[in-house]
């Protein structure tokens, strides 16, 4: 439940009840903190504005914990390697369990989507480590939940059927870019939290805890408009279906004399209407000369007065895929596009809360045959997508032309 707010003030959501469970002997007890999350447009223009302020509460407190913990475990060296060798931290499990925690209370007939399993958290002795992270931002008191709540919570996110009717769930990345959270604070990495309702994305929130906010220098690290904020770290993107996309500073990165409610700026999409003057992203895992765009151009990581003909600019930037649409969705960068590699599946939580914060902010995401993403494709368990190719996320203005363009990459001559 969201500090300072009474669960019998709020509305159910479609198919949701809110309902106390069976006694246990450690009743759950809340603290009673001061709530300073404030959406940007009025509460009648959201359908699910209950469940966006939840979310904006509960990605603000994952990205605290985050820091916590990269403060605390990077410090000590302690670095742990999944299975397919993408570095991953305390904060990965800290988070999920956090949010599962807290979503399972406020609202406990909408399921969970996310990443990680217990398993491998127990088989390294790291329990421990993630119930100290989660009791330090949780709403509940430490002693009401035990390991046994944390594991659980974790694995709700992974063990969720649903079969092929519509549904309304949760889909959460714990942190998308843990190779940037090991690399400290100059990397970026997403807290990323999208709620789904029968097929459709009704709203997200990022949350970016190394994101530079400048309003000296509107670089591609910066978001237009903080004209009342002082350079500093740390953004919060959110979005609701019809209601645009904002940002604000990440309320834990302000100092006491900042007021959060007064800081949030609309984001819209870059206006570039033609390909070779786009500032693109890729993975960081894939070159440019693999991608089809590249028997039409070269790419450079020149700034635009040094680009050549046939050359694109490539933005030299950050890990993670929610990174590169928060990049997208706020103006930074024209395109984001990825190649879905055969030995690799292609992850729902890597795409959903960017999906909608970039066509908020006017963008389009699709994949390289024009056709959106189906988050529904996994009937089962809603983990997996199957873009076309790879997918594509724009300003809109250039979309259909890089479609077109990847079209017909086959039958040109590299030049």
């Amino acid at each position: 439940m969201i500090p300072g707010m009474d669960l019998h003030l709020l509305r159910s959501p479609p198919g949701v009840r809110f309902f106390r469970r069976h006694p246990s002997p450690a009743p759950l007890r809340r603290r009673l903190v001061t709530v300073s999350s404030i959406l940007p447009f009025a509460k009648e223009k959201a359908k699910y504005h209950i469940e966006l302020e939840a979310a904006v509460e509960l990605v603000e407190r994952a990205c605290s914990l985050c820091i916590d913990v990269q403060r605390s475990l990077l410090s000590d060296g302690r670095i742990l390697e999944k299975n397919d060798q993408t570095p991953v931290t305390v904060a990965d499990f800290g988070v999920q369990a956090l949010v599962s925690l807290e979503l399972g209370k406020l609202f406990p007939s909408i399921p969970l989507v996310a990443e990680e399993d217990s398993g491998f958290l127990q088989s390294q002795n790291l329990v421990d480590l993630v119930v100290s992270a989660v009791s330090d931002k949780t709403s509940f008191h430490e002693e009401s939940f035990s390991h046994a709540d944390v594991l659980e919570a974790i694995d709700r996110g992974e063990r969720t059927e649903f079969g092929t009717k519509p549904a309304m769930y949760w889909i959460l990345d714990p942190i998308d870019g843990t190779r940037g959270f090991v690399k400290g604070s100059k990397a970026l990495y997403v807290v990323g939290l999208s709620l789904v309702v029968e097929g459709e994305i009704t709203l997200g929130v990022m949350g970016c805890p190394n994101w530079v906010v400048d309003t000296s220098h509107r670089s591609i690290t910066g978001v237009q408009g903080y004209e009342n904020s002082s350079p500093g770290l740390g953004i919060i993107m959110v979005a609701h279906v019809g209601c645009g996309t904002w940002t604000k500073r990440l309320r834990h990165m302000l100092d006491s004399s900042f007021k959060p409610s007064s800081d949030w700026t609309r984001c819209f999409v870059d206006g570039c209407s033609l390909v070779h003057k786009a500032n693109f992203c890729i993975p960081d895992s894939q070159a440019w000369e693999s991608l089809p765009l590249s028997v039409f151009y070269d790419a450079t990581t020149n700034d635009n007065d040094g680009i050549r003909d046939k050359e694109i600019r490539l933005l030299p930037f950050c890990c993670g895929s929610l990174c590169k649409y928060l990049m997208v969705a706020s103006g930074g960068a024209s395109v984001f596009i990825l190649e879905v590699k055969p030995e690799r599946v292609t992850k729902a939580w890597d795409h959903a809360a960017g999906m909608i914060c970039v066509h908020e902010a006017g963008g389009k995401v699709t994949d390289w045959e024009g056709s959106e993403l189906d988050l529904a494709a996994d009937q089962v368990k809603r983990r997996i997508i199957y873009p076309a190719g790879g997918v594509l996320v724009t300003n809109g203005k250039i979309h259909q032309q890089i479609v077109e363009m990847i079209s017909s990459s086959s039958t040109v001559v590299r030049h």
